[in-house]
């Protein structure tokens, strides 16, 4: 039996249905977002509700939509006939997720959600089901085959079903301008904490650990500064105090090659003027893309005086778990 192939045949299938999804998207899904970016705008909430593996993808819908500052809530569909309806109020938006559009627990709950003013938003496979009927916006997650050999097991369904709600959280996001600093607040944990609540200064090597040499000063004496402080740059600073250059080892490796006499130069001649620079306030995030988008291994912290205060060095950040 192979495997390999059984398994690409699985994601070949699915694949195939999130390009049918995106071929389709349609004015539904532009109604659907201006929705819903009524809804939280206005300060009301979205409820996300489903059952067996259609309320599993709902669930990680509403995780994305609060984790990007839409509030939205699980409601299920069982529990809100017994008290939980309480959470629901004039003004929030349903979003219903059923493929057949005929779950019988989500059914029994519409009447007692049509007694609030909520605007209604339907995932279904079913355009004709009593759900899409009973929804101001529905939302095609139709799929033509399951990744299941038997075709019976929710697969490709549900992989259309969460890449839809996927598109709807994200968009939203960008309508709404919800950026970086907004994003930092709802992920204070883990690595992406760790990258997006420290600053430049939080991870920097200071002035005592950066080799700071003048331009004047000969190459052999600046290689001597950079093993000193274990560092793979040094800092050129010019009379003013402001930053004039940078050194690397790179640029040694490069210049030896042509002139093994350059050691006794001044570093002026082979410096790399006008280096890539970060302030020090900046958030660290930013770093990672600097070092990635200009393929740097150490990035300079100048001041708004453009007088430097610190290195960040590549290797650092492995130590301090920000890669």
């Amino acid at each position: 039996m192979d495997y390999i192939q059984k398994a690409r045949r699985v994601l070949q299938i699915e694949i195939a249905e999130l390009e049918r999804l995106a071929e389709r998207l349609d004015g539904e899904f532009e109604r659907a977002v201006r929705l819903m970016l009524e809804v939280v705008e206005s300060g009301r909430k979205i409820i996300v509700i489903g059952v067996g593996k259609s309320g599993q993808i709902g669930e990680k819908i509403a995780a994305t939509l609060t984790s990007t500052g839409s509030p939205a809530f699980v409601l299920n569909p069982v529990n809100a006939l017994h008290g939980d309806l309480g959470m629901v109020a004039d003004g929030d938006a349903v979003i219903a997720v059923s493929y057949s559009g005929e779950t019988v627990e989500l059914l029994n709950i519409l009447p007692a959600l049509k007694r609030f003013d909520v605007r209604m938003i339907c995932m279904t496979g079913d355009l004709g089901s009593t759900l899409a009927k009973q929804s101001e916006v529905i939302l095609n997650c139709s799929v033509e085959k399951e990744a299941c050999p038997l075709n019976l097991a929710p697969t490709s369904s549900t992989t259309v079903m969460l890449a839809l709600g996927d598109a709807l959280a994200m968009v939203l996001l960008e309508v709404r301008g919800f950026g970086e600093e907004d994003f930092l607040k709802f992920h204070p944990g883990g690595r992406l904490g760790r990258v997006l609540l420290r600053r430049v200064c939080d991870i920097m090597r200071g002035a005592t650990r950066m080799p700071t040499v003048q331009p004047q000063t000969d190459v052999l004496a600046v290689l001597h500064s950079m093993n000193e402080h274990r560092a793979g740059v040094a800092v050129i600073v010019g009379p003013s105090g402001k930053l004039a250059g940078i050194f690397t080892h790179g640029d040694f490796v490069r210049a030896f090659e042509k002139n093994p006499r350059m050691v006794s130069d001044p570093v002026e001649r082979y410096m790399v003027r006008h280096p890539v620079t970060i302030q020090a306030q900046k958030l660290a995030v930013e770093v990672l893309n600097i070092l990635d988008q200009h393929r740097i291994d150490d990035l300079i912290v100048v001041n708004e005086q453009n007088e430097p205060v610190g290195i960040v060095d590549s290797q650092d950040l492995t130590k301090l778990k920000l890669l």
